[in-house]
């Protein structure tokens, strides 16, 4: 591994890793979570080991006072993080003792309330529609009357960056008052997301420097800067970043937390989390994504499914050499793994690096260039074995005879009618397969029924190859998907089919390609199967 560059400086005595998916991450679009969700998060945060887990906003809504109330009744044991609860300040002409949201923050049980206040003149005269006196007001009582009642408290300074390029002078004060008051950390929020990395680090490093205040960072993306902004800032002074898992959030997301880190600790040589815990970066990742029912992104930095593949034959070639060469770090520190993707763009060093992989010596260079001229044939018939490693094995096998046959199809038939004629108008759709088939010696014949073409050849196989091969019981078709390959011909176009198997234990996808979707879902299936059994 080539040395990294070192930190501008040291790490901060104190920093602090802030978790908001419980909160600002919940606000994405399409996505709800239940007490029960945000239970489960919140232990794979504190898995991870952020120092801060912003659990919501008690007595804002019902679900969020639920999951305090589970999570401090022992619902919810934090090993390594502080659960915080998020808050507004009191409300204008009020006073935070006799204010029931402060009440809420006070009565949560959590050690730390985070209290967003207006920091954009605008904000407040327009918004909040008050003075500004009252608002620095409603920031002083309210840090002090939480603080005196035994809470830490830190301030999200709403809208910050845009209202100091406005009134640098009220912004500023704002972050002063709250410090004053006994905040512990004024965060510098980006709330419309559309800063850029020097804008952020000059402002931080000034209100750094002018109030003495310890600052944070909290940004958005909608300028597509929310990490870069991050880094920004703690390269200018912040000590404490506040993010998301998987960059969730309103509109285009927060910072993505896990890369944040990530940079912190690898590049910088930070240790932020506990020793091993980033090593489990991507398992919590695809975890909470799972319970948010979020697909994860291939591409997400550091995590993603993609961040460590490679496609093209150059980069095979210089892998082969040394796998650094083309990866900036290594992947087992983030716990990932290196991919090697086989396609029309592979060339020889790809397919020897895949095959050694899936275990196969392919260091014969006639036997890996006949492989490769083999995959861009197919590959140029409409195939792709990029996304469908399963496929990609049974034809390796093939090419050097060690592919096990497990049943042979002789003939396979789908029956499908459509019956009308109810009193009510209704009709029904009735689909059935008819299949003869070699299996464990025998010759069978079956029917299998089902709410369409594939589920029905999926039953009638599952049902023909059960007697021989019990193992198959655990096989379930996970997703199906196809595309039109060849843009233009409508109806009879080459169709590829795309079919992803389950055996409750891991995944596999392969693929079929024909003119008739329905020969080429039966390719994709009985290669499913296949496989399934060569592994089970």
């Amino acid at each position: 591994m080539s040395t990294q560059p070192s930190a501008p400086f040291d790490k901060p005595a104190e920093f602090h890793v802030y978790d908001t998916t419980l909160r600002d991450g919940a606000q994405q679009e399409g996505l709800r979570l239940s007490v029960q969700d945000k239970l489960q998060i919140a232990g794979y945060l504190d898995e991870l080991g952020v120092d801060y887990i912003e659990g919501g906003w008690p007595g804002a809504n019902p679900n969020d006072t639920a999951f305090f109330a589970a999570a401090t009744s022992g619902e919810l044991v934090l090993k390594n993080a502080t659960l915080t609860a998020f808050g507004f300040t009191r409300r204008v002409g009020g006073k935070a003792a006799d204010d029931p949201l402060t009440a809420a923050l006070r009565d949560s049980g959590a050690g730390v309330a985070c209290v967003v206040a207006k920091s954009h003149d605008q904000h407040v005269l327009r918004a909040l529609r008050t003075t500004l006196q009252e608002n620095l007001a409603m920031v002083t009582d309210t840090v002090a009357h939480l603080v005196a009642e035994g809470q830490r408290v830190f301030l999200d300074c709403e809208h910050f960056f845009d209202g100091f390029r406005e009134n640098k002078a009220y912004a500023t004060e704002v972050v002063r008052a709250a410090t004053e008051a006994g905040a512990e950390v004024a965060v510098l929020c980006d709330t419309n997301g559309g800063m850029l990395p020097p804008w952020v680090g000059d402002i931080v490093a000034e209100v750094a420097e002018t109030t003495g205040a310890k600052v944070g960072i909290h940004a958005h993306n909608d300028s597509g800067c929310a990490v870069a902004n991050t880094m920004a800032a703690v390269d200018a002074g912040a000590m404490h970043v506040q993010g998301t898992i998987n960059g969730y959030g309103e509109r285009t997301g927060n910072a993505d937390l896990l890369p944040v880190v990530a940079n912190l600790e690898l590049k910088y040589g930070w240790q932020l989390l506990p020793a091993g815990s980033l090593a489990e970066a991507t398992r919590l990742s695809h975890a909470i994504a799972e319970v948010t029912n979020v697909p994860p992104s291939n591409r997400q930095p550091y995590v993603g499914l993609s961040s460590f593949a490679h496609k093209a034959g150059l980069h095979a070639s210089a892998i082969k050499v040394d796998p650094n060469l083309y990866q900036h770090v290594d992947p087992a520190l983030v716990g990932n793994d290196m991919r090697m993707l086989v396609s029309d763009m592979a060339g020889r060093a790809n397919i020897q690096i895949k095959g050694e992989e899936l275990g196969f010596d392919l260091s014969d260079r006639d036997l890996a260039a006949k492989i490769t001229d083999k995959v861009k044939e197919r590959e140029a018939a409409g195939y792709t074995y990029e996304g469908a490693d399963a496929s990609f094995e049974l034809m390796l096998r093939a090419e050097l005879d060690q592919l096990p046959e497990f049943f042979v199809a002789r003939s396979w038939r789908v029956f499908t009618q459509s019956i009308h004629g109810h009193a009510d108008d209704r009709h029904e759709v009735d689909t059935e397969a008819t299949m003869r088939l070699e299996a464990g010696g025998s010759t069978i014949r079956v029917v299998g029924e089902g709410n369409g073409p594939v589920n029905a050849l999926d039953h009638a196989l599952r049902q023909a190859l059960l007697p021989s091969y019990p193992a198959v019981e655990r096989f379930e078709l996970s997703d199906y998907r196809v595309r039109i390959l060849d843009q233009g011909h409508g109806t009879d176009a080459t169709i590829r089919v795309l079919i992803q198997t389950t055996d409750g234990l891991r995944s596999w996808t392969t693929v079929g390609v024909g003119q008739n979707v329905i020969e080429a879902s039966w390719e994709a299936l009985a290669e499913a199967y296949s496989y399934g059994l060569l592994h089970a």
